[in-house]
């Protein structure tokens, strides 16, 4: 049967309305491009579908609909279709809609997003570990999440300082080097040196004669800081002491990380106290023309404390990988270097274990606290492992609090990421940024800029990020950005 367009169209809207008809194109259903089974399947669901609501129709008649009724209806609709097999690559597409791709674009340029910092005020010795952390950390605080990250930046400013002038003098003192920090309200106070016990066979020399500082004995590692904005100080409720250490660079300390048997730490009265003969020895050993780590560290943390008496302090210690295992010994360290010592507190980023039970014991009864941000992927933090020599079986203990991150919870990372990116030390700012909690996906409003994640882990990020960044001309030898070794904070 046939319809006439003029019985139910008006005469005045008749012409606009044929002509629009005319323009109607026949269009491709996506359902077209299916196989059969996969029409079958879906079509199945339905049918399911609609035969369970039909017996269930009669129990709702009389029950009065609410939007939030409507809206479970069709939530439970959608679910029972299982319309997302459809169109595997529909995700894909909502990751790279308008929004999300303006949100890509700004993580990705040159300018810099700040979050505001909080006021501390009288609960900093919570953020500082005074109780380990407790109702902080799952879900992640806020305050807490911006402190992480702002002292993950100050040990990547000591990588910086270090490969920006790698090399020792031979025969005389090394000169005061300047060093970039990511936080102006600080200001560096101390250069730090650690030097292996251990030479490389002369072989090495013979083969390789041009390795240059990659066989120097003694190393930059690191440095002391310490807060001095008076606004800063009064936002995080005390003067801040920052010791920043840098991870393994030399060969040398590749070779005092392998020296993995338990030692009896030096000046304790229990021997079952051990460490990793290797970390202590880039600990305590001195140069030919620079002092120990251990003195050096000592010695300004004392004159700090005599500078200033009086004041409200706190003392932290920060490091990746090497530098996380020796900011144990230094906590270790300076906890009793004087009579009235400020709180210490120890982040570390991908750092192996250390030490045995006895030797957490020892820094829990100094009241040092550790929160050790571990990433599940990263390998570094698994090791060493249990030990067997002369008849007793000797196991490394991690100390403190940990916060967990995973490398599958990012949406820009690989999850299949290699060991380098796992235990990269921007990839642990990257995660730790996006992290709201154990359970939850990467926070969708993370301010970290993606530009050094993206340069130095191009690789371990997903292509499809990879490719935007640069049809979106985001590309850093395109637009020519430089890259800093530190990226500014994006707490400030």
């Amino acid at each position: 049967m046939q319809i006439g367009v003029n019985s139910t169209v008006p005469a005045q809207n008749l012409l606009v309305f044929q002509t629009k008809r005319a323009s109607f194109k026949c269009r491709k259903s996506p359902l077209n491009s299916l196989s059969t089974e996969s029409t079958r399947k879906h079509l199945s669901n339905l049918e399911k579908l609609l035969q369970k609501t039909n017996q269930t129709d009669s129990d709702r008649v009389n029950k009065p609909l609410t939007n939030g009724s409507i809206s479970i209806k069709r939530k439970g609709l959608f679910e029972g279709l299982k319309l997302w097999d459809i169109k595997p690559e529909m995700k894909a597409a909502e990751e790279m809609s308008p929004s999300h791709l303006n949100r890509l674009q700004r993580l990705l340029s040159k300018t810099m997003e700040y979050s505001p910092r909080n006021n501390l005020g009288s609960r900093w010795r919570e953020y500082h570990g005074c109780n380990d952390w407790s109702g902080l950390l799952d879900p992640l605080d806020e305050n807490l999440r911006r402190e992480v990250v702002r002292y993950g930046e100050f040990v990547q400013a000591a990588y910086h300082g270090f490969h920006s002038n790698p090399a020792m003098p031979v025969d005389e003192a090394p000169l005061p080097r300047h060093v970039a920090l990511p936080d102006r309200s600080y200001k560096v106070t101390k250069s730090l040196y650690a030097t292996s016990s251990v030479g490389l066979p002369k072989w090495v020399d013979d083969m390789a004669p041009n390795l240059g500082w990659m066989t120097q004995r003694s190393s930059w590692i690191g440095f002391v800081a310490v807060c001095d904005d008076r606004r800063e100080i009064q936002r995080m409720g005390r003067r801040d002491i920052v010791i920043a250490l840098r991870g393994t660079a030399t060969c040398l300390e590749w070779t005092e990380n392998f020296r993995a048997q338990l030692v009896r730490i030096p000046g304790s009265d229990d021997s079952n106290q051990r460490v990793e003969c290797g970390f202590l020895s880039l600990h305590e050993t001195r140069g030919a023309h620079v002092p120990s780590l251990a003195e050096s560290v000592v010695q300004e943390v004392q004159r700090l404390i005599e500078m200033y008496k009086g004041e409200t302090l706190s003392i932290t210690i920060t490091g990746h990988s090497l530098g996380a295992a020796l900011s144990l010994l230094v906590a270790d360290e300076i906890s009793s270097c004087a009579p009235h010592v400020p709180p210490v507190a120890v982040f570390s980023f991908g750092g192996p274990r250390v030490g045995n039970k006895s030797f957490v014991q020892r820094l829990n009864q100094k009241n040092v606290k550790v929160l050790r941000i571990v990433n599940n992927q990263d390998l570094i933090t698994r090791v060493p492992g249990v030990f067997i020599g002369d008849n007793n079986s000797w196991a490394y203990t991690h100390v403190g609090t940990e916060l967990k991150v995973d490398t599958k919870m990012s949406p820009y990372l690989k999850p299949d990421a290699d060991v380098a990116c796992c235990h990269d030390l921007e990839a642990y700012l990257h995660l730790v940024d996006g992290f709201l909690s154990s359970n939850c996906p990467f926070r969708s409003n993370a301010k970290r800029s993606l530009v050094k994640l993206v340069n130095e882990q191009r690789s371990n990020v997903k292509q499809l990020y990879t490719h935007k960044a640069l049809s979106l001309n985001l590309d850093r030898d395109r637009l020519n950005v430089p890259i800093p070794g530190c990226l500014p904070s994006p707490s400030r």
